[in-house]
């Protein structure tokens, strides 16, 4: 399975976020593009689809900017990839109004790739943000480095 860049930068803005969280102040879409190296219009489309799930807040105009919604160890990573993710199948014989498949009956991919993915996605479900944010600190360094460079 390969994660779209939709969902990478999802997990990336999350990622930000929850490092950030005790800095006192709301990140904006062009900090976070500058942590990353990535395009601001992509981030803005994630954001926004951040905020209508109920992972971030955000807030309009001078000073403004977003902040996690809910403490990092409240956001799983499986609910989060679920959100971002359009489509989980696998294979063709997954996807929906497809032509039914010529061995379908007996064939045993289906079953095992559908395991496969449950076990995933299992993995993920034991997993929240703030697994993924230790050390905080060097995240916070390695994101102030970026910035600073932004900024010169």
């Amino acid at each position: 399975m390969r994660l779209t860049s939709f969902t990478d930068y999802t997990l990336r803005v999350l990622i930000y976020l929850g490092a950030q969280r005790g800095e006192g102040r709301l990140a904006t879409i062009g900090d976070i593009a500058a942590a990353y190296g990535i395009s601001e219009n992509h981030l803005m489309k994630v954001v926004h689809h951040l905020a209508l799930r109920g992972y971030i807040e955000t807030t309009r105009g001078k000073g403004g900017g977003m902040r996690l919604a809910r403490p990092p160890r409240e956001i799983s990573l499986g609910g989060v990839i679920r959100d971002a993710e359009e489509d989980f199948a696998l294979v063709e014989c997954f996807q929906e109004g497809k032509p039914a498949c010529s061995i379908r009956g007996p064939c045993a991919l289906r079953k095992v790739l559908s395991q496969a993915m449950d076990a995933f996605l299992g993995v993920l479900d034991a997993q929240t943000l703030e697994n993924l944010l230790r050390p905080e600190s060097e995240l916070l360094k390695i994101f102030g480095q970026r910035i600073e460079l932004r900024r010169k």
